[in-house]
């Protein structure tokens, strides 16, 4: 078994430059997200999602990309589960992307808020009526007494709805994450990474900085 420090891989794929830009950093998302989409990678729309709670502990899992607008980039959970009770206390989030294949990341800060009814519901009424039972029978995050435990309660709101619209509980839904700064890594040779961040000017628009590796 060699050296965890030994391993290490020299990044040549590609660059990245302000004139890349068009200081707008949702056309540049975009452009990345097509080519990564567009490269296959596995579960392209997963992202860490880092929360604290009001005193500082933080907490950081990994969550699916539902959509994204120049609004803010939205996914969806449990209200009552850790994360939710994270955002409760301290809305204060960030978004990290890995496209490994692509040699690239993409880290986003912001507020997040809650999405209104009519967007949960979209999105819950979209999904496999499996998924949609699971919101129901899963209390996340907290302790359960066991996996049949948690089978017994799919069963029991599966019996509930037999037969009947499966509608959206109230403890469950979306969020969307409103960017304060996004910043686009590329990785380059020797450490030398392209970075760069944009920022929400107070007045609107973006200001691009790079920053060193």
């Amino acid at each position: 078994m060699g050296s965890i420090a030994d391993i290490r891989t020299d990044y040549k794929r590609q660059s990245l430059s302000e004139k890349d830009t068009d200081n707008n950093p949702y056309l540049l998302f975009t452009k990345w997200w097509d080519e990564a989409v567009s490269a296959q990678i596995d579960e392209v729309n997963a992202m860490t999602l880092a929360t604290a709670s009001a005193d500082g502990v933080p907490s950081a899992r990994i969550v699916l990309l539902k959509g994204y607008d120049e609004k803010g980039f939205s996914f969806f959970s449990n209200y009552n589960s850790y994360k939710g009770r994270q955002l409760e206390e301290n809305p204060r989030a960030c978004l990290v992307f890995f496209w490994k294949e692509l040699e690239r990341q993409v880290r986003i800060t912001g507020l997040t808020k809650k999405l209104d009814a009519k967007e949960s519901d979209a999105y819950y009424n979209s999904r496999p009526e499996g998924s949609r039972i699971g919101a129901w029978a899963s209390p996340q995050s907290e302790v359960i007494d066991s996996r049949e435990w948690l089978e017994e309660n799919e069963v029991k709101f599966k019996e509930l709805f037999n037969n009947k619209t499966i509608h959206r509980p109230d403890h469950w839904g979306g969020y969307r994450v409103n960017p304060v700064t996004i910043e686009f890594w590329q990785g380059r040779s020797n450490r030398l990474h392209d970075r760069l961040q944009f920022t929400l000017k107070d007045e609107g628009g973006w200001m691009v900085e790079r920053l060193a590796p």
